[in-house]
């Protein structure tokens, strides 16, 4: 089986079905398999303890999951990740603040829905990624603005 029928870009009924293949990780990479699970897995475990209500861009995630300056793996394991896994996808944003699909196409309009349902707010199509981040969040869910 080749490591391209093993691949099952992410389609799930939240909206998020594989957009962020469109910048895969191009690095000259001599790993194997096991070795680029490992790397998802760990972005993986990243993007899913992002609270709602927080936002953390793509070589934040990277950096987290050990992994600096690989801020584009992050978005190949986000569009290969299993749908079982129903992962907070939407909660990943460019370094910028702002949501890297198409704007006003269906992916860009579903996670801008998803992230305003969570409170997150928007100021000219951008987050304030510090107002957002989790440990701002966490201060004031615990002791108010």
């Amino acid at each position: 089986m080749t490591s391209k029928a093993k691949q099952n870009p992410a389609s799930s009924d939240d909206g998020h079905d594989g957009g962020h293949n469109e910048h895969p990780d191009h690095r000259n990479d001599s790993s194997n398999d096991d070795s680029q699970d490992h790397r998802y897995a760990r972005i993986w475990s990243v993007v899913a303890g992002i609270p709602a209500g927080c936002v953390i861009n793509y070589g934040e995630v990277a950096r987290l999951a050990g992994l600096p300056g690989r801020a584009r793996l992050v978005g190949r394991a986000l569009a290969l990740a299993p749908k079982k896994m129903q992962l907070p996808w939407h909660r990943v944003v460019n370094v910028q603040g702002q949501i890297s699909f198409k704007p006003n196409g269906a992916r860009y309009r579903r996670q801008r829905e998803l992230l305003q349902a969570e409170g997150v707010e928007f100021v000219n199509n951008a987050i304030d990624l510090e107002q957002h981040a989790p440990a701002q969040v966490l201060d004031r869910m615990l002791w108010g603005p």
